[in-house]
């Protein structure tokens, strides 16, 4: 993979990452207020797999990749940043181990491990809506 997509698939991530931030205080300040944790966790992980797959959409163009391969190897990149960002981000704020795993299951209307799928596959899956693969 050239530093150009690598550099441009990164560019992507923040946007995502930066959407996923103002997503949680969405949920956090208006979705679970108004619909209650369950369903406002839900409704959250839905929107925030929505934005990743227009974002993803709307960028391949750009990211200008056809190939699978890469696009998979991009998807697992931005699962792996999510994931690293996740984890420091949590342990820096001295949340425990056992409450930032916490996430990664579905108790509570949390679809957190969802979202992480979406995520990876995002960009093949953009690729294929767009007609530049073929599943078969």
């Amino acid at each position: 993979m050239e530093v150009v997509t690598v550099v441009k698939a990164l560019a992507v991530w923040v946007i995502i990452a930066l959407l996923a931030i103002i997503n949680g205080g969405v949920r956090e300040f208006a979705l679970v207020p108004i619909f209650g944790k369950r369903t406002g966790f839900m409704v959250s992980g839905l929107l925030l797999s929505v934005l990743i797959l227009v974002v993803t959409y709307m960028t391949l163009p750009w990211l200008n990749i056809d190939n699978s391969g890469v696009l998979i190897g991009v998807g697992c990149g931005w699962l792996l940043l999510t994931l690293v960002f996740e984890f420091s981000f949590g342990l820096l704020r001295g949340v425990p181990l056992k409450e930032i795993l916490q996430a990664y299951t579905f108790k509570g209307g949390n679809i957190w491990p969802i979202v992480l799928l979406v995520t990876a596959l995002a960009p093949w899956v953009s690729a294929w809506m767009r007609g530049w693969l073929s599943v078969f």
